[in-house]
């Protein structure tokens, strides 16, 4: 991931605006539960609710737009602007897609806008639950639920992928509407937010 800085010749005001900005800013609601990490973080909407109030008050706005990026690649604009002054501050986030497809490029365009924004502002919560996600999966030698293992299903893939905790998972795509049961006894839960099965290598929750 990389992340580029862009400001005004003077941003004085914008500062100052920012400054009163941080200092009525509370730690963003943990709003969702990462069902792969059973842990709770901050969605998009509550760091917008968050921060809206306090920037508005300011005179600040604050604008997000994709930008294009190497292939396989999503680029992102945060910007910042003073309305009275004009002056502004940008970033550009330039981040991997998960998938090469509009349910990949939306969850990677959700998950940037709302780390940029909350970095821009200088919005943070009581703890970081993502910060693992940042973070290399370690290396394994060996899988513990290898996918030939796994039960052949006719129209069903088998996808090894890592979670935000670092941890591999397996995913069921496909035709999996009348598999459901077989699927079960696999160890495998279905995520209604992300459409897909899933389950962890290992067979610890």
């Amino acid at each position: 991931m990389q992340v580029q800085s862009f400001h005004s010749p003077e941003i004085t005001n914008l500062a100052k605006a920012m400054l009163q900005v941080q200092q009525a800013l509370p730690h963003a609601q943990k709003d969702r539960e990462n069902p792969f990490t059973k842990s709770r973080y901050a969605t998009l909407n509550s760091v917008m609710d968050t921060c809206r109030e306090a920037l508005l008050v300011q005179g600040v706005w604050v604008a997000q737009y994709p930008v294009p990026a190497e292939t396989g690649h999503l680029g992102l604009v945060t910007k910042l602007v003073h309305a009275e002054s004009g002056e502004w501050q940008s970033s550009m986030m330039v981040m991997p897609l998960p998938k090469a497809d509009p349910q990949g490029y939306g969850s990677a365009l959700t998950y940037a806008r709302r780390y940029a924004l909350s970095t821009l502002v200088g919005l943070v919560t009581e703890q970081d639950d993502d910060a693992q996600g940042a973070m290399p999966p370690k290396p394994q030698s060996k899988p513990a639920a290898p996918l030939q293992a796994l039960p052949r299903l006719d129209g069903v893939q088998y996808q090894s992928v890592a979670a935000q905790d670092g941890r591999e998972c397996i995913t069921a795509t496909g035709d999996t509407r009348n598999k459901r049961e077989m699927l079960k006894q696999a160890g495998f839960r279905w995520d209604p937010e992300r459409k897909v099965w899933w389950r962890y290598a290992t067979n610890a929750a």
